[in-house]
């Protein structure tokens, strides 16, 4: 339906559930955010504004180190909205004036109908006559993001990410030694707190050091809110007190991209000019952190674009297996055998454009290696790979050029990502500036020759080095020009993408360093990570459900030769647990061995057509890194599938929270041996049996679905 602009009513509410969105409004305040239960009507607690905005000459409204309480946030004024309808989507329009400096904000806050989780950004455009320096813009502040309840029975879950340790969950009360510590603001001249418990990326590594998602929850699991921010670059979430109308202490909830503090990020808007956030999204359900995770999985699928590759399993060279190292002769008995195991894809990994041995700082160019590939060239191993029934693919990693590269030389400087006129170098390696016109030439001639001359379908792109704070080339500050730099990157891939609609794009970043949804948004999946120790990788594969789509989650499966059934199906397990990527030596193994790899991709096709709708579930919880047993499944209406695995150390046995229901063990399905499992009074007992580490899928289907 076209956007139609309303009369001020004074608030509108988004959501039909328990809890919901509201925004209200007065002629002597701004929009005001905050999450209300069901029974609540008025506003006692709304003292955070939809914006805010800090700008050099125009600071905090109240002294603090968040970026909530801001001058230009609290001058701001209503000024208009309005509701549209376009391809699945129904977004609401807020505007906003500050009369002080002229700056006009609009907030674009859109969502499916009938989910309880929107997307929001915020545009700002200079209305006035002189020049603002922003600081920082919100993409979206809301007060009491699980309702009205007291900090005490509060929870943020939070994320730590680490190259080999990604996904590492941790629950803290917000009323802590760590946390918001209840001070007696009420007593202080009633004032907010000054400070903030923040979780903060820099750098292009989005989820480089925190995950760029989280949950906030009621302690007691009535509510639950679970945001995500969308930048591949810096970017900051916050949880804050403030002090309600009424007194008391309201928790508030603060989403941006990058920040002058935190990132060097200073952006100046002339008069006329616009600046527009980076897009973020909150999730919220009337029951625990799950439930929120839950919406928000529903609310990612929404935001993706259509899967390429269907129900498709990506056989990898590289881990636990070629290393980086291949050749025609390594390559032909392995695409051989994952053809046996049934991949439908086969990408071969890092080395392939490589003549001397030592290719890190001599990437570049990407042409295929002539002294690896010597009878027939590269052509030769890709079209092995189609004539075994799978799509060829190859690894890239098009955003760097290694200081011994002929092409340092054969680009314009400003190409490259620099400081005060210097190239920046990161472990020998110089970064594209795909703002320049002629780094995204070069990268668009690499990609159509790769596809149209050697006929690839399938690109892993890869992004092992990050810049720092960022690039002053061209820009306001290191922090706006990381900022540009980012944005283009995402222009040329989706102009790749638009050029080649079948090829099939991979997000890998050393493994998970940077997944963040503005990348996942478009790719076709993610590696979870670079973990080469079968037993480290559990935990990292049940965390990353929490961070991407069941779907999307690329967790990889190693399995060899010199393994024994119960080693193959521990691998294996793993990367059932999302989207299995499939790696190590098929090449050496038996027709048994080979046979339970086999089984395992059959699965995967199997589950991934329901998976398409269900939820991810812990049924023992957040897993620690340690823990001895961890598991992970996908439930839909009808069933449950869960990955459980033993590490081999502490209690043999545990109890797996899953809903009532017969529970068959569903892969490996040719061995008993290794975990015993045992239904009864609806709850499901997982016991190792010979002292082994040990795992298995299992499937529930639901007594409410009989």
């Amino acid at each position: 339906m076209p956007e139609q602009w309303d009369h001020p009513t004074g608030h509108v509410e988004w959501g039909d559930g328990n809890l919901r969105l509201r925004l209200a409004w007065s002629a002597d305040s701004p929009v005001l955010a905050h999450v209300v239960d069901a029974p609540r009507t008025g506003d006692a607690r709304a003292v955070q504004p939809l914006v805010e905005i800090l700008a050099v000459g125009h600071g905090h409204h109240r002294a603090n180190l968040r970026n909530t309480a801001t001058a230009v946030g609290a001058r701001l004024r209503y000024a208009g909205h309005g509701w549209s309808e376009e391809a699945g989507w129904r977004t609401l329009r807020v505007r906003q004036r500050d009369a002080v400096t002229g700056l006009e904000t609009e907030s674009v806050l859109r969502a499916r109908p009938g989910r309880a989780a929107v997307q929001s950004s915020t545009t700002v455009r200079n209305g006035g006559a002189a020049s603002i320096h922003l600081q920082a813009v919100s993409s979206l502040t809301l007060a009491d993001p699980v309702g009205a309840r007291p900090l005490e029975d509060v929870t943020s879950i939070e994320g730590a990410n680490e190259w080999l340790g990604e996904w590492r969950w941790s629950s803290q009360l917000l009323r802590s030694q760590d946390g918001l510590p209840n001070v007696g603001l009420a007593t202080h001249q009633r004032q907010d707190a000054r400070g903030a418990r923040a979780v903060v990326s820099r750098g292009t590594w989005s989820s480089g050091e925190r995950a760029p998602c989280g949950v906030v929850a009621a302690a007691r699991g009535e509510a639950s809110l679970a945001w995500q921010v969308e930048h591949a670059g810096g970017w900051r979430a916050e949880l804050g007190e403030r002090l309600g109308l009424d007194g008391s202490s309201v928790l508030v909830l603060g989403l941006l991209g990058p920040t002058d503090n935190d990132h060097g990020w200073l952006h100046t808007l002339d008069p006329g000019d616009k600046f527009t956030s980076v897009p973020v999204s909150v999730a919220w359900a009337s029951s625990g952190w799950q439930a929120a995770v839950a919406e928000l999985t529903h609310h990612r699928r929404a935001l993706r674009a259509p899967s390429r590759a269907g129900r498709a399993v990506v056989f990898n060279d590289y881990m636990n297996t070629l290393m980086g190292d291949p050749t025609t002769a390594r390559l032909l008995p392995l695409v051989a055998a994952a053809a046996r195991a049934g991949a439908d894809y086969f990408c071969v990994d890092a080395g392939w454009y490589d003549d001397g041995g030592d290719w890190w700082d001599s990437v570049g160019e990407w042409q295929p290696s002539r002294t690896r590939f010597p009878d027939g060239g590269i052509d030769r191993v890709l079209d092995a790979i189609r004539a075994a029934g799978m799509v060829p693919g190859l690894w890239l990693e098009p955003e760097v050029v290694g200081v011994r590269s002929p092409l340092a030389d054969q680009l314009p400087h400003d190409a490259f990502l620099q400081r005060n006129g210097v190239r920046i170098v990161e472990h020998d390696r110089y970064l594209l500036d795909l703002r320049h016109d002629q780094a995204r030439k070069h990268l668009d001639g690499v990609v159509d020759r790769l596809v149209e001359d050697h006929c690839v379908g399938y690109l892993k792109l890869d992004y092992n080095v990050t810049p720092g704070p960022g690039t002053d080339r061209d820009a306001d500050s290191v922090g706006d020009g990381l900022l540009r730099h980012a944005r283009a990157y995402l222009d040329w891939l989706d102009r790749v993408l638009e050029r080649h609609p079948r090829l099939v794009v991979e997000n890998c970043a050393s493994g998970a360093m940077r997944a963040d949804y503005s990348l996942l948004a478009r790719a076709e999946l993610q590696s979870t990570s670079d973990q080469q120790e079968p037993l480290r990788y559990p935990p990292v594969a049940a965390g990353a459900l929490v961070g991407m789509l069941p779907e999307q989650a690329g967790n990889w499966a190693y399995p060899q030769a010199t393994m024994s059934d119960e080693e193959i199906a521990f691998t294996m397990v793993t990367g059932l647990a999302g989207r299995l990527y499939l790696s190590g030596r098929l090449d050496l193994m038996t027709d048994a061995q080979l046979g339970l790899v086999a089984e395992g991709v059959q699965l995967a096709r199997e589950w991934d057509d329901a998976g398409l709708h269900a939820v991810p579930v812990w049924p023992l919880g957040l897993p620690g890194w340690d823990d001895p047993w961890i598991a992970v499944g996908r439930s839909t209406a009808t069933e449950t599938l869960v990955a459980v695995w033993w590490r081999g150390h502490g209690d043999p046995e545990a109890t797996v929270d899953v809903p009532a229901g017969d529970v068959e063990i569903v892969y490996p399905r040719t061995r008993t041996a290794g975990l015993s499992v045992h239904a009864e009074n609806a709850a499901v007992r997982v016991r190792a049996t010979t002292g082994e580490p040990a795992a298995r899928v299992l499937r529930i289907r639901h007594d409410s679905a009989r």
